[in-house]
Order: structure tokens, then C-alpha cells, then sequence
């Protein structure tokens, strides 16, 4: 069921210069754009795989923190059916502003874990960009 680590998520304070350090000093390649209304809010930074680094806008105690881990699943309904299982509290899946299926628990030690299920539209798979509403 697990395929491997899908992203890990950034807050920033600055969307030019973050993009500017991942994409011009280490020589990543944008992935993908989140728009809200109307204006760049966030970005996904290829790192080879369909793994990425997720960049959004954040609030001053955010900044620099890792938001949350996600990890690319094949089978999402049968995950949440483990977890489940094993007694920890999981969210139901629903399908992300990004066309990708996704669940989130939170492990003992409070680390949020976001998992993801491409679909043929993810923009993790096609780009673009990905207009958010949240």
C-alpha cells in the first residue's frame, strides 16, 4: 500500500525567494502552482519520483516549521481500513484541490501525515496550476 514519501510541506513568508533558493541555487524545477484569489500562494519543487516540496504562504509561527509529512499511497480505501484496524483515528478520504485523493491521521508523537493517491488529473502528474479555495 505504501509506495513512498509524496511531499513535505513548507510555511514561508516569502514565495519569490523560497522559489528562487529551490529552483536557482539548488536547480529544482517547479512542479506546480497554487493560486487563491488570483494570487500565487504556494508550489510544489520536483525532487525526482513524484516526490516533492510543498512551499505555501504561511502564518509568522509557521515559518520554517515542516507542516506536515505526506506519503504516496496505491490504495488509499485499504489504508484507511488498517489504520482503522489498529485502533488510530484516521480521516475519511476526499479528493484535494490537487485531483489527488487524500487522508490524514496524526501519529503518538503529533506529526501529521497527509496520504495521497494520484489520479490521472493530479497536478503532481500533469502541473499547472491549482486553484485553492482554504
Amino acid at each position: 500500500m505504501i509506495k513512498q514519501l509524496a511531499h513535505i510541506c513548507i510555511h514561508t513568508n516569502n514565495l519569490e525567494k523560497t522559489l528562487a533558493f529551490y529552483r536557482d541555487a539548488l536547480g529544482l524545477e517547479i512542479g506546480f502552482e497554487f493560486e487563491k484569489q488570483g494570487q500565487p500562494f504556494g508550489f510544489y519543487i520536483k525532487l525526482g519520483n513524484n516526490t516533492f516540496i510543498e512551499v505555501f504562504l504561511g502564518d509568522p509561527g509557521e515559518l520554517g516549521n515542516i507542516q506536515h509529512v505526506a506519503i504516496q499511497v496505491t490504495d488509499m480505501d485499504a489504508l484507511i481500513r488498517r489504520i482503522h484496524k489498529h485502533g488510530y483515528e484516521v480521516s475519511p478520504k476526499t479528493l484535494g484541490a490537487d485531483n489527488s485523493w487524500q487522508a490524514w491521521v496524526t501519529d503518538p508523537s503529533g506529526i501529521k501525515i497527509e496520504f495521497h493517491q494520484y489520479t490521472d488529473h493530479s497536478f503532481q502528474l500533469v502541473g499547472g496550476k491549482c486553484q485553492v479555495t482554504w
